[in-house]
Protein backbone atom coordinates (compact mmCIF):
# COMPACT_ATOMS: atom_id res chain seq x y z
CA UNK A 1 0.00 0.00 0.00
CA UNK A 2 1.51 3.52 -1.39
CA UNK A 3 0.77 6.54 1.18
CA UNK A 4 -1.89 7.69 -0.93
CA UNK A 5 -3.65 4.31 -0.23
CA UNK A 6 -2.88 4.74 3.01
CA UNK A 7 -4.23 8.49 3.27
CA UNK A 8 -7.94 7.26 1.44
CA UNK A 9 -8.06 4.65 4.31
CA UNK A 10 -7.48 7.22 6.88
CA UNK A 11 -9.91 9.50 5.31
CA UNK A 12 -12.40 7.31 4.96
CA UNK A 13 -11.78 5.85 8.65
CA UNK A 14 -12.02 9.45 10.04
CA UNK A 15 -15.63 9.87 8.58
CA UNK A 16 -16.61 6.46 9.67
CA UNK A 17 -15.43 7.98 12.93
CA UNK A 18 -17.57 11.27 12.56
CA UNK A 19 -20.99 9.14 12.29
CA UNK A 20 -20.03 6.93 14.92
CA UNK A 21 -20.00 10.18 17.00
CA UNK A 22 -22.93 11.39 15.44
CA UNK A 23 -24.78 8.08 16.19
CA UNK A 24 -23.46 8.51 19.97
CA UNK A 25 -24.83 12.12 20.61
CA UNK A 26 -28.24 10.77 18.94
CA UNK A 27 -28.31 7.71 21.46
CA UNK A 28 -27.22 10.19 24.47
CA UNK A 29 -27.15 13.67 23.91
CA UNK A 30 -24.82 16.27 22.94
CA UNK A 31 -24.10 17.69 25.92
CA UNK A 32 -23.35 14.19 27.24
CA UNK A 33 -19.63 13.02 28.61
CA UNK A 34 -18.89 9.50 28.25
CA UNK A 35 -17.33 7.97 31.02
CA UNK A 36 -14.05 8.24 31.24
CA UNK A 37 -14.03 11.20 28.97
CA UNK A 38 -13.67 15.33 29.31
CA UNK A 39 -15.65 15.82 26.34
CA UNK A 40 -18.91 16.17 25.28
CA UNK A 41 -20.70 14.91 22.47
CA UNK A 42 -20.58 17.87 20.43
CA UNK A 43 -16.86 18.95 20.98
CA UNK A 44 -16.05 15.08 20.44
CA UNK A 45 -17.76 15.53 16.79
CA UNK A 46 -15.94 18.98 16.33
CA UNK A 47 -12.82 16.80 16.89
CA UNK A 48 -13.38 14.09 14.37
CA UNK A 49 -14.21 16.43 11.63
CA UNK A 50 -11.23 18.42 12.58
CA UNK A 51 -9.27 15.13 11.73
CA UNK A 52 -11.00 14.21 8.12
CA UNK A 53 -10.25 18.00 7.23
CA UNK A 54 -6.75 17.57 8.21
CA UNK A 55 -6.32 14.15 6.01
CA UNK A 56 -8.54 15.32 3.17
CA UNK A 57 -6.23 18.28 3.08
CA UNK A 58 -3.01 15.97 3.02
CA UNK A 59 -3.82 14.20 0.41
CA UNK A 60 -4.68 17.83 -1.38
CA UNK A 61 -1.49 18.65 -0.70
CA UNK A 62 -0.32 15.12 -2.22
CA UNK A 63 -2.46 15.92 -5.22
CA UNK A 64 -4.78 12.96 -4.96
CA UNK A 65 -7.63 15.42 -4.39
CA UNK A 66 -8.85 19.11 -5.69
CA UNK A 67 -8.56 21.57 -2.71
CA UNK A 68 -12.30 23.18 -2.21
CA UNK A 69 -12.61 26.40 -3.38
CA UNK A 70 -15.84 29.48 -3.55
CA UNK A 71 -16.28 27.32 -7.15
CA UNK A 72 -17.43 24.92 -4.72
CA UNK A 73 -20.10 27.19 -3.02
CA UNK A 74 -23.06 26.60 -5.28
CA UNK A 75 -22.38 22.76 -5.18
CA UNK A 76 -22.17 23.41 -1.26
CA UNK A 77 -25.66 25.05 -1.14
CA UNK A 78 -27.15 22.21 -3.43
CA UNK A 79 -26.53 19.78 -1.04
CA UNK A 80 -28.12 21.93 1.90
CA UNK A 81 -31.79 22.47 -0.54
CA UNK A 82 -31.67 19.22 -1.17
CA UNK A 83 -31.09 18.01 2.57
CA UNK A 84 -33.99 20.91 3.35
CA UNK A 85 -36.25 19.62 0.86
CA UNK A 86 -35.98 15.95 2.31
CA UNK A 87 -36.39 17.23 5.97
CA UNK A 88 -39.71 19.00 4.71
CA UNK A 89 -40.72 16.12 3.00
CA UNK A 90 -40.10 13.69 6.61
CA UNK A 91 -42.01 16.44 8.32
CA UNK A 92 -45.16 15.89 6.09
CA UNK A 93 -44.48 12.01 6.49
CA UNK A 94 -44.57 12.54 10.31
CA UNK A 95 -41.32 10.76 10.99
CA UNK A 96 -39.61 14.66 11.91
CA UNK A 97 -40.59 16.48 14.47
Amino acid sequence: MNRREHLLTILGEEGVEVAQRCSKALRFGLDEVQPGQELTNAQRIRGEYIDLVAVYRMLVEDGAIEPLSDADLPDMEMKRQKVEKFLAYSRDCGTLT
